[in-house]
């Protein structure tokens, strides 16, 4: 027996030794094998900045990334191009401590993703990177660009929520099943003309419907107090969301060659730039990729989603080329998306089934005369459109912003 201890305690030395040897190895890999050296477009394919914005984003985030207390610790520099290698290419962590530039144990690219996500969602950093306008100044900025996009006056973004895939969460799992059968987070996506993130809410799971996301968000009343100050002003969104003032959707019944299909044949154009915002978002960052599942729980994934739509501004500001899927990964994401229901004629035919009980409950009645509100509006921005388009520059706003707008959600909600 005294001889079978005297074993254990030999094999958990020649173990230490040979995981210590082993630490040593790497970093010395690591350390000659310097991902800098890496011809220039093969290190933008892998971490999808260049090596400049790679330089300038790590010197920001080193205040907010916990400083290695041992010999061999991993250098900051290659902490967060690993985080970024795994944003890149949503591959298993395994593959990307394998990298020859970045070799390292399976728990330390964890630690490693998880530290540099936390940083990227640090508040310094997230809104310096997504803003939405909130001065009249730069909402005007961005109305200016949308009308000489798709001749809209008073867009100030669009708006659309998109799927991301996670493992099935250990708490309240039903919340997060979607209708697609997987478990995910719906995330909303609000962008301008340029495809540049204004705001994203990765918060919510998947199962919560697109409209309620919209209707909890901080920016659906502040908007809402916008026009109340009488800025003229909304966003876009697809027919998954009810009409209101300060959201147009189109008309989809509209007849071929009425001002009606005119406007919806517009706004459709328009709103397109946040399907192709998001499907950018995903062909730079496949971790986000519904095939590619996020081995985390909602509120990491959460994060993991925010971090990606950092580094989105940033390339994305920069001109940086964009990797292409392949036809596969294409057509697995639009398989995997969750389509949404036509929401618009949901409460304005609601007297179909029973309008007076309908209209008995006082919530009821304040929906109601929203979408009335809201059809109202639309019907008069269409008019405008359609008579007299020269004379529609974009209004001036007179609405003050508040100090402090979270448009960046880094608090899940269940």
């Amino acid at each position: 027996m005294a001889r079978y201890g005297l074993y254990m305690i030999l094999g958990q030395q020649i173990h230490s030794e040979e995981m210590k040897e082993l630490r040593r190895k790497r970093k010395i890999q690591r350390e000659l094998c310097n991902p800098f050296e890496q011809p220039d477009m093969a290190f933008q394919d892998r971490y999808r900045l260049t090596k400049g914005l790679a330089h300038s984003l790590i010197e920001e985030l080193k205040p907010y990334l916990p400083r290695s207390k041992r010999s061999h610790g991993i250098s900051t520099e290659v902490k967060v191009l690993t985080a970024f290698s795994f944003y890149a290419t949503g591959s298993y962590q395994r593959s990307v401590g394998d990298s020859t530039y970045l070799s390292m144990a399976q728990c330390t690219v964890s630690n490693c993703i998880r530290e540099v996500t936390d940083a990227l969602n640090h508040p310094a950093i997230v809104q310096k990177y997504i803003k939405f306008p909130l001065n009249p100044e730069e909402r005007n900025k961005i109305k200016k660009e949308f009308y000489e996009e798709c001749g809209i006056p008073g867009v100030i973004g669009c708006i659309d929520c998109t799927h991301v895939a996670i493992i099935k969460p250990s708490n309240h799992e039903e919340r997060f099943f979607n209708r697609k059968h997987y478990h995910s987070l719906n995330v909303q996506i609000i962008c301008d003309s340029d495809l540049q993130i204004l705001s994203v809410d990765a918060s919510h799971p998947g199962a919560t419907n697109d409209c309620i996301i919209w209707q909890m968000h901080p920016l659906y009343e502040y908007l809402r107090n916008c026009r109340q100050n009488g800025e003229t002003l909304w966003m876009l969104g697809d027919s998954g969301y009810p009409q209101r003032n300060i959201l147009m959707t189109p008309i989809l019944n509209a007849l071929p060659g009425t001002k009606e299909r005119i406007y919806t044949d517009m706004h459709m154009s328009a709103r397109n730039c946040v399907e192709r915002c998001i499907g950018v978002l995903k062909s730079r960052f496949r971790c986000l990729l519904a095939a590619r599942v996020l081995n985390y729980e909602p509120d990491v994934a959460a994060k993991i989603v925010n971090a990606c739509c950092v580094l989105h501004n940033i390339a994305h500001g920069a001109r940086l080329q964009v990797p292409a899927l392949t036809e596969q990964e294409q057509r697995e994401e639009q398989q995997r998306q969750v389509q949404r229901q036509n929401v618009e004629n949901d409460t304005i035919h609601a007297g179909e089934l029973n309008y007076r009980r309908f209209l008995a409950d006082p919530c009821n009645r304040r929906v109601n005369r929203d979408l009335l509100a809201g059809r109202a509006e639309r019907n008069a921005l269409i008019d405008r459109i359609c008579v007299v388009p020269a004379a529609l520059a974009p209004p001036d706003g007179t609405s003050r912003a508040p100090e402090v707008l979270n448009v960046v959600s880094t608090t899940f909600r269940t």
